[in-house]
């Protein structure tokens, strides 16, 4: 195995299809031979500087041109794996940095795996395997919030939480140690009460950072879902939230059958918003499946717009509805743009749920709308350390669980050493987060999931 890591790899660096631009990377101890080898630099002067990018041809073995290329030799240890590297920029589409790839190949690269340049550069120590793991993430990144977010990860947020709170936990275990071996000087009955609550302080943090609802809206976006019964105008709002005419709005009860959804980025995260059927008893068999999938939806929403009928007044179903609204729930009573028989007090007396009154067909009341959205759907912005992957998530909630147990152990007045164990689990736990203490398996498994090239 150390022996492929230190063989030359080589991949298409791009994604596959048309496009201005393709890479061929190589990375290892022969990539400026291959180099030197399937390129030549238009102009004799040009003597593979470092980081210099040259232009010329790449040729295949009887000296034809492959295609005219760009290319650039990156010496270590300034590269993005700390090996000597080389990229050929070939024009856009799989036939030129294919055949530029299978040259490299026959010079005596072997075709990288998925995620192996990445995997090298936590290798040769300059990323952690967090930092690593913000690579893929800035990759798949659905927007603006969850860009921020990775690359505050490639800055090292995530790396710089964990250390931080290991830096303290150690600092509580060199207490533990004191309490026990010089017992004079570090009296238990003091130390106990200052250990737990700091313990506490750490696991209060971990929870914060580690918020699986904040990582899911982040790597998946909020769903946003308008409930309400039939043409209360929910297609309607639909549409002004998209400002484009993409639900069919008509003034025939059932229109909407299915549940509708599209995308919309709402203060850089983006968020799912589905438009229901309305929910109604019905015979209709494919309205009722409709119905049904409405009802499941709005029960895993992130936020639900009920939508009330203001020139109509309140039916039976309306008034649960609003009855039963919880901490997710918009009331959002709409048609104001017409005579109104549901007025504000009244809704007020039913729930203590949001209300905004508005017009879709208008436009009334869809700017107050879109900022609750934001203020709903909005993450903490100034923290770079939120975890977003499922793996640093489930480290960071064991490391809770284990300080967890500690202050337990102390407030059931055991000996403070008895806490110790637990804190080291908890470190342990942390230190996989980083990759200090992970297995070859761990870290296989996470490289597997990166695109090849990357």
């Amino acid at each position: 195995m150390e022996a492929e890591n230190r063989r030359t790899i080589a991949a298409v660096a791009t994604a596959s299809g048309a496009g201005g631009i393709a890479i061929v990377r190589v990375s290892g101890g022969e990539a400026e031979n291959i180099l030197k080898k399937l390129f030549i630099p238009a102009h004799k002067r040009e003597y593979f500087e470092s980081h210099r990018l040259m232009y010329g041809r790449a040729v295949d073995s009887d000296g034809e041109t492959l295609d005219e290329v760009m290319a650039v030799l990156m010496r270590a240890p300034s590269t993005y794996t700390r090996e000597d590297v080389a990229e050929i920029h070939c024009h856009g589409g799989s036939a030129s940095a294919l055949a530029v790839l299978a040259r490299a190949l026959a010079l005596g690269a072997r075709t990288a795996q998925p995620g192996e340049f990445t995997k090298r550069a936590f290798l040769n120590g300059r990323i952690d395997l967090a930092r690593a793991e913000a690579v893929m993430q800035l990759i798949g990144a659905n927007g603006e919030a969850a860009a921020r977010a990775s690359v505050r990860q490639l800055e090292g947020g995530v790396s710089g939480f964990v250390r931080s709170v290991s830096s303290r936990l150690t600092d509580i275990l060199a207490l533990l140690e004191a309490s026990t071996d010089f017992p004079d000087e570090v009296e238990e009955e003091t130390a106990a009460p200052q250990v737990a609550a700091s313990l506490k302080d750490v696991i209060d943090e971990i929870r914060v950072r580690s918020d699986a609802r904040s990582a899911r809206v982040l790597r998946e976006g909020a769903s946003i879902v308008l409930a309400g019964r039939p043409n209360v105008g929910k297609s309607s709002l639909m549409n002004a939230l998209l400002n484009q005419e993409r639900a069919i709005v008509t003034a025939i009860p059932g229109t909407t059958r299915d549940v509708l959804t599209e995308r919309i980025s709402i203060g850089g995260v983006m968020a799912e918003l589905s438009d229901t059927a309305g929910q109604r008893d019905t015979d209709d068999p494919i309205e009722r499946i409709g119905v049904d999938r409405a009802r499941r939806a709005t029960e895993s929403a992130d936020v639900v717009l009920i939508v009330l009928d203001a020139a109509s007044e309140l039916d039976a179903y309306d008034t649960q509805l609003v009855k039963s609204a919880d901490s997710r729930c918009v009331i959002c009573l709409n048609k104001r743009d017409m005579e109104s028989k549901v007025t504000l007090k009244a809704l007020r007396a039913l729930t203590d749920a949001r209300l905004i009154e508005m017009s879709a067909r208008t436009g009334q009341g869809i700017p107050e709308l879109m900022r609750e959205l934001a203020e709903r759907v909005a993450l903490n912005a100034a923290d770079g350390d939120q975890m977003m992957a499922q793996r640093h998530i489930e480290l960071a909630h064991s490391a809770a669980e284990s300080l967890g147990m500690a202050v337990g152990a102390i407030e059931a007045g055991m000996p403070l050493d008895t806490a110790a164990i637990d804190i080291r689990l908890a470190l342990n736990a942390l230190s996989e987060i980083t990759g200090e203490n992970a297995t070859e398996a761990v870290i296989d498994r996470v490289f597997s999931q990166f695109c090849v090239g990357k």
